[in-house]
């Protein structure tokens, strides 16, 4: 099945910015709320945004969106400090997002995550920068799989992150995306790959069309999670939809309970 990280809790977003900033539990708590309802499968907690209050925000929010959720968590932050931190604050066994191969983060979370029970991110980052084609992620994919392989690591625990980039900046950004998901799918037996769904459209118009057609574009080249938002009826109406056409919606079950409730309408 498809996972989805539910990405409404961060603090870049102004309103969540503004309701950590005001200890505003209940705004979070709601969105919490429906994202839980409407299919996510992780709630990704990001407080990066207010500088210097990252720490205290963090443990203010995961406190709130445990008491809101029995799902459990992705914990997402640049600092792998924060990181440890948060994760000896979870209750159920999280997700971390994320790791890359710059030596800067690389080191110090190898070192957090040697024994350590989650699932990771892994991006397709290093230190010559971000990817400028599809074999750049590749080779990147394969390298960070193996590392993390070697701290014991299992396949199943480790989401590819190809790193996707705006249409707006390069025109070759889909075909590239679409190209590093079949590869590491096909390459790399066992692992998963996620990412950021709506960097796709940054800096175009109407961008959620382009969301929800890149995102079934995707699917079909073995994309099986992504970083998206659950409250989209019509993001989510296509996931349910491909999901169905792949063949991952037993007599197309999840569809047809979609369409009875709504969920899904022409």
């Amino acid at each position: 099945m498809f996972t989805i990280i539910g990405e409404r809790i961060n603090t870049t977003l102004n309103q969540v910015k503004d309701a950590v900033e005001k200890r505003d539990a209940d705004y979070i708590t709601n969105d919490v709320k429906k994202q839980t309802q409407h299919g996510a499968t992780y709630i990704d907690v990001n407080a990066g945004a207010r500088i210097g209050h990252e720490e205290e925000d963090i443990k203010w929010l995961l406190e709130v969106v445990q008491k809101a959720t029995d799902l459990p968590l992705c914990i997402d932050s640049p600092d792998p400090a924060i990181l440890e931190m948060a994760y000896d604050l979870v209750e159920k066994t999280p997700m971390v997002n994320s790791i890359s191969l710059e030596k800067d983060r690389f080191d110090p979370m190898v070192s957090f995550l040697k024994g350590k029970e989650c699932r990771i991110i892994a991006l397709c980052m290093d230190d010559s920068g971000m990817p400028k084609s599809a074999e750049d992620v590749i080779s990147r994919a394969k390298a960070i799989v193996k590392e993390l392989e070697n701290i014991g690591m299992k396949r199943n625990d480790i989401f590819v992150d190809p790193l996707i980039q705006p249409l707006s900046v390069d025109g070759n950004n889909g075909p590239i995306a679409m190209e590093a998901v079949k590869t590491i799918m096909q390459d790399l037996e066992g692992v998963h790959t996620t990412g950021g769904l709506s960097n796709i459209s940054y800096g175009l118009p109407q961008r959620k069309i382009i969301n929800r057609i890149f995102l079934v574009m995707m699917m079909a080249n073995g994309f099986d999670s992504a970083i998206m938002d659950p409250l989209d009826k019509d993001i989510m109406a296509a996931l349910k939809t491909g999901e169905m056409i792949a063949g991952h919606d037993n007599f197309c079950m999840n569809f047809i309970k979609s369409v009875r409730s709504g969920e899904i309408k022409a």
